[in-house]
């Protein structure tokens, strides 16, 4: 069952920091926002959109497919994982700078989920 979480999670992640990173190749293709209808167009006939459209896809198939298995809190907290991802990902795709705040949430994230990873499961103790 480990082995399937540790798929899972990672094909979620491969999948939301697909769609991020797309969004940002999109934005960039489109150029600054502004209210005209070529500029939507260019955004809506990039390929980037698209390729952004099917990781959405296959992130919602994949977490549906995460939560009928793995208990919800430790899922939703694996889940923010994505956070670290894109910011790497941006970092080495897109030369973005990384501040000091932003590496230590992604210290914090990546804590909780280790706490949670080596919390025991509750073995249905009433609350009385």
């Amino acid at each position: 069952m480990r082995r399937f979480y540790l798929i899972g999670f990672l094909v979620l992640m491969v999948f939301d920091t697909m769609t991020q990173i797309c969004f940002k190749l999109n934005a960039n293709h489109a150029g600054p926002f502004v209210p005209e209808f070529a500029w939507f167009l260019r955004m809506v006939s990039a390929p980037w959109m698209y390729v952004a459209i099917c990781g959405y896809l296959g992130s919602f198939f994949t977490w549906m497919t995460l939560l009928k298995r793995a208990p919800v809190g430790p899922a939703f907290a694996a889940s923010h994982l994505e956070v670290v991802f894109v910011l790497a990902a941006s970092y080495f795709l897109f030369g973005e700078r990384l501040s000091t705040v932003q590496l230590v949430g992604c210290g914090i994230i990546l804590a909780g989920i280790v706490c949670l990873a080596f919390d025991p499961p509750d073995e249905g103790h009433d609350a009385a």
